[in-house]
């Protein structure tokens, strides 16, 4: 493979300054100015591949030279948030499966997000960095565990980033925690509570003809995410959606970066919500009220940290009920929940054993980088947490400095995945967590919002 300077400049830095260039952003490490535009290709430009689209034309220093989708009705659709914004159509990448392998030939690309259904992530990745670009990809990055060292290990033969765009990282107020656990308002950390727990119901069923649809269909009849993604629900028993919780959580505790995750252990309810949603919807001879759907209603994973604190993630995407992350922070002087939004602090909070609304603390410790893009984040997704996300994702390739939510986060984030699938069919038995870090977690240090930069 042919080395760009940009490309070589990098790895030379990686090489001379070992670990420590690896975990630093270019402000603390004194890297290279920033290049004055990046170029970004797009791999899936469905529902939410678009919504990246978009937040980069916002950008004046950002350049789309070329997006792939194997769906017209997609790239129709994107190419209209073009000409909306009045810039040059992106060339299109749509013959097959594998056209995307086309659009990596390019040489005016520096980075490549990538939106696509799950058990395409680690392939199209892998292809992205051994391409020499940037690569970021949408969560879960892996499906299977070995995915996981394929990622970890292409990024570090390659020398390229890959980044998973966890947006839930950058949700304000678990920003706002991540800096008063900085300061040490909670005390040491000893445990913390999150998950994904959503009514999926609509989404991995519809009538087969638009998103909103209500209908009992999914897969070869389904529309959009209900044509791929309830197949998971079908095949898989256990967290197969972890890293909206988990991501946020794993800063809090130093994931990685002077500590990591050692076992776990998970179990499942049995499944009946898709079920009775697909009798509802279609009515009991409806030819899937026979499937047999073998993810749980409710899982529960609780996993094992080396510094000792403990962490549960649940989830639970079959079940009528409001959306909900469940996130908890607890340490020795302290305690918060998302859930009606309340804080505790002993010798801090007015009345003993009384929660208190945690809106003073959060604008008290509102993190640094919404204190200066707030405004900016406005027109973003997720309540301005898709800006954030796709910000890092473009200044870390702006500033040749790997992204701040690295390969090592999106190989153990995502390999809760399988490895609780695991631990359900042998009997909710501890299973090992694989140190993706090969031992630098002991001596890496923290990289994720340290300021206001990304």
């Amino acid at each position: 493979m042919t080395l760009t300077p940009t490309r070589r400049q990098f790895i030379r830095t990686a090489a001379l300054t070992g670990a420590t260039a690896s975990i630093f952003p270019s402000i603390l490490t004194g890297a290279k100015p920033a290049a004055p535009t990046v170029k970004l290709g797009f791999i899936g430009v469905g529902a939410r591949g678009r919504s990246h689209v978009e937040q980069a034309l916002y950008r004046d220093d950002v350049v789309i030279p070329a997006i792939c989708d194997v769906d017209p009705d997609s790239i129709a659709r994107t190419n209209e948030l073009f000409r909306k914004k009045g810039k040059p159509l992106p060339e299109a990448y749509s013959k097959g499966d594998e056209a995307f392998l086309q659009m990596l030939k390019r040489d005016d690309l520096d980075g490549v997000v990538i939106s696509t259904p799950w058990e395409w992530h680690v392939p199209m990745a892998v292809a992205t960095m051994k391409a020499g670009k940037y690569a970021g990809v949408e969560v879960s990055a892996t499906v299977k565990l070995k995915e996981s060292w394929d990622l970890v290990d292409t990024s570090e033969k390659t020398g390229m980033p890959c980044m998973i765009m966890e947006n839930v990282c950058y949700r304000r107020d678990v920003l706002a925690v991540l800096n008063m656990i900085r300061q040490g308002l909670f005390g040491e950390m000893t445990y913390a509570h999150c998950g994904y727990q959503h009514d999926l119901r609509g989404i991995k069923f519809n009538d087969g003809k638009s998103i909103s649809g209500v209908g009992a269909e999914f897969g070869a009849k389904g529309y959009s995410e209900a044509h791929w993604r309830t197949q998971h629900s079908v095949d898989r028993n256990g967290d197969i959606y972890p890293t909206h919780g988990l991501g946020p959580v794993a800063h809090w505790l130093n994931i990685n970066r002077g500590n990591r995750f050692t076992h776990l252990t998970a179990t499942a309810t049995k499944s009946r919500g898709l079920h009775k949603y697909v009798v509802d919807k279609g009515g009991p001879n409806h030819p899937n009220a026979k499937v047999n759907f073998k993810l749980g209603d409710v899982v529960t994973t609780v996993l094992q940290c080396a510094n000792g604190e403990n962490i549960v993630i649940i989830h639970d995407t079959n079940s009528p009920r409001p959306y909900s992350l469940g996130f908890r922070a607890q340490g020795t002087q302290g305690i918060w929940m998302d859930d009606n939004d309340m804080i505790y602090l002993e010798g801090v909070s007015p009345k003993a054993h009384a929660w208190e609304p945690f809106a003073a603390y959060q604008e008290k410790y509102d993190h640094p980088l919404w204190k200066r893009h707030a405004q900016t984040a406005e027109n973003a997704g997720h309540g301005g947490i898709d800006f954030f996300v796709m910000r890092a994702f473009i200044e870390s390739i702006k500033t040749k400095t790997p992204p701040p939510i690295d390969v090592y986060d999106a190989a153990v984030w995502s390999a809760i995945s399988p490895l609780s699938e695991a631990s359900i069919a042998g009997g909710s038995k501890p299973v090992e967590i694989p140190d993706f870090t090969r031992g630098k977690w002991k001596t890496n240090k923290p990289i994720f919002g340290l300021t206001d930069e990304f």
